[in-house]
C-alpha cells in the first residue's frame, strides 16, 4: 500500500508530492554525490518517476554523462538524482521531505568513498539550535521568531 508524502526546497518554490511504498532509504557516498552536494554523503529515497508530482520545478543539472540532478535554482536545495536513460526510477533527497525522520537507512552505496569517521558520531558533544544564542538572536531579529 502506498502513501502520498510531500516535500520541497528551502525557499518553497519547488514543492512535490510522491507516492511511497515503504520508509526504506539509503546513503550514497560516491564521489559524484559528494561533489554535487558538498557533503560526505547524501540520503536518498528511491521512488518511481511516475509517482512524483511537482509544482513549479524542479530545475535539472546535467551532472555527468549518465545522470542529472534535481535542484531549486532560487535557493540551491538538492532535491534528487536520476539516470538519463532510466525511465522508471529516481531518487529524492531524504532531507527535502517535510518529514524526513520517517525514513530509515537500509544500506550504503558508493562504499569505496565512505569517510568512516563520519559514519558513527555517537558520543560527540551535541548542541541544540536553541542553545546557541548568537544564532537564535540573529534569527529572531531577522524574522521575529525563533528558528525551527
Amino acid at each position: 500500500m502506498s502513501e502520498t508524502v510531500e516535500g520541497g526546497c528551502a525557499c518553497g518554490r519547488v514543492r512535490y508530492a510522491v507516492a511511497i511504498h515503504d520508509n526504506d532509504a539509503y546513503l550514497c557516498h560516491c564521489r559524484m554525490c559528494q561533489r554535487a552536494t558538498g557533503s560526505i554523503s547524501i540520503a536518498f529515497k528511491g521512488v518511481k518517476r511516475a509517482d512524483v508530482r511537482c509544482q513549479d520545478g524542479p530545475d535539472w543539472f546535467d551532472s555527468s554523462p549518465i545522470a542529472e540532478r534535481a535542484y531549486c535554482r532560487e535557493c540551491g536545495t538538492s532535491l534528487g538524482f536520476r539516470f538519463k536513460d532510466d525511465g522508471d526510477g529516481m531518487d529524492l533527497t531524504v532531507a527535502s521531505f517535510d518529514d524526513p525522520g520517517r525514513f530509515k537507512p537500509t544500506h550504503h552505496f558508493g562504499a569505496e568513498s565512505i569517510h568512516r569517521a563520519w559514519l558513527n558520531t555517537e558520543g560527540l558533544p551535541e548542541t541544540r539550535t536553541e542553545e546557541y544564542p548568537k544564532l537564535v538572536d540573529k534569527w529572531a531579529e531577522a524574522t521575529g521568531r525563533v528558528p525551527q
